[in-house]
């Protein structure tokens, strides 16, 4: 049973750093692509940032560029999401996906077939 966890949230001042991680098992996510999404109280899931099953892609959020960075181990079947400068805006439950086929590359919600259960990120003024 594939299982994707989470870690690495909290509650952190403005300015502040926080780095995320999700450890996926069940199977080898190695050929996959993966990402981070966010959803804050009353509005939409969107995007973070998507990394390519190699890891030679990236693809961020507007909101997010310069300041996150999406980073894989395959070794460890591992994603991971470095938050610097963090702004009260960037408060959410934050989510890592995968894709649900191999090899391609997105960054909507829609063509992830597995999620974590999420992880809180409160960034205080």
């Amino acid at each position: 049973q594939v299982q994707l966890v989470e870690s690495g949230g909290g509650l952190v001042q403005a300015g502040g750093s926080l780095r995320l991680s999700c450890a996926a098992s069940g199977r080898t996510f190695s050929s996959y692509a993966m990402g981070w999404f966010r959803q804050a109280p009353g509005k939409e899931r969107e995007f973070v940032a998507a990394i390519s099953w190699s890891g030679g892609s990236t693809s961020y959020a507007d909101s997010v560029k310069g300041r996150f960075t999406i980073s894989r181990d395959n070794r460890k079947n591992t994603v991971y999401l470095e938050m610097n400068s963090l702004k009260p805006e960037d408060t959410a439950v934050y989510y890592c996906a995968v894709d649900r086929l191999p090899y391609r590359f997105n960054t909507t919600p829609t063509p992830y077939g597995y999620w974590g259960q999420g992880t809180q990120v409160t960034v205080s003024s």
